[in-house]
């Protein structure tokens, strides 16, 4: 059995780690999956990141008072992503309206005739169809709960002596 101690450091790496496995999670099924994200797929990996930096950050100092700062920042990151897996949601089911932006590739460096045909060609990914779910919940859905997760994470970090 597992009897690793719950200190403010390993609670923060659980964490830190659980945003890095929700981000390895959405790169794998965009780049093996060929499940190319929406634009709201995409506005829910920025808290990941972000939780992976204050997690990187906390890691690193010996300050108590700061990693409890970091933490609850941490905890704020990973509600953040969870209310846009909320929200992301309820615009896959169709309980309110979701956003009428799509995503494309990079245009660094493209003519501009070769932009219009990279704009024709590409499929238009819509924030309201579910591309993959698993026991009825879509990947927003799962991100949702796992993020929540990791606020609860983040907040036994920040309340640990």
């Amino acid at each position: 059995m597992f009897n690793a101690p719950l200190t403010r450091r390993f609670l923060i790496a659980l964490a830190t780690g659980g945003s890095f496995f929700a981000l390895a999670s959405a790169y794998a099924f965009q780049y093996l999956g060929g499940l190319a994200p929406c634009h709201l797929c995409w506005l829910q990996r920025y808290p990941h990141f972000a939780a992976l930096g204050l997690g990187a950050l906390a890691l690193m100092l010996r300050a108590p008072v700061l990693t409890r700062l970091l933490a609850l920042t941490g905890a704020t990151a990973a509600f953040t992503t969870a209310v846009l897996g909320a929200y992301h949601t309820g615009v896959e089911r169709h309980w309110w309206p979701g956003p009428t932006t799509c995503t494309s590739g990079s245009i660094a460096h493209i003519s501009a005739k070769d932009l219009l045909a990279q704009i024709q060609a590409a499929p238009v990914v819509k924030c309201d169809q579910v591309a993959w779910q698993m026991l009825s919940l879509s990947m927003a859905s799962w991100n949702m709960l796992f993020s929540l997760a990791l606020v609860a994470l983040w907040l036994l970090a920040f309340k640990k002596r």
